[in-house]
């Protein structure tokens, strides 16, 4: 199994800065990808990016340009670097990783950690 553990959430005000951390451990070497997903007060979950074992990195639409994934394979760590921030990305963020398993792919989930842009 995998465990996430994730920290640097906070608040932020409109236009500033968080770098959002995220420690893997357990059975690092089944990881495939790792990227990070949001949940506001009643809407659903969705993906704010992702980076595979290849490189290959996915943003929703709305961070694109304004967020940075990046992971560190030494550190079992992705990092999400999130500037410009706006009201509309406050959520509950949480780290993922994915493990190649026979049957597809198994999802694992860190804690949360809120995220909260208001002046």
């Amino acid at each position: 199994q995998v465990q996430l553990v994730e920290s640097g959430g906070g608040l932020v005000q409109p236009g500033g800065s968080l770098r959002l951390s995220c420690a893997a451990s357990g059975s690092i070497f089944s990881i495939n990808a790792m990227g990070w997903y949001r949940q506001a007060p009643g809407k659903q979950r969705e993906l704010v990016a992702t980076k595979t074992n290849a490189g290959r990195e996915n943003y929703a639409d709305s961070v694109k340009g304004r967020f940075t994934i990046s992971r560190d394979n030494a550190k079992n760590t992705v990092y999400l670097q999130m500037n410009s921030l706006k009201p509309g990305d406050t959520a509950v963020y949480y780290c993922n990783a994915k493990e190649r398993v026979v049957a597809g792919m198994m999802d694992y989930w860190g804690q949360g950690t809120q995220v909260t842009v208001s002046s």
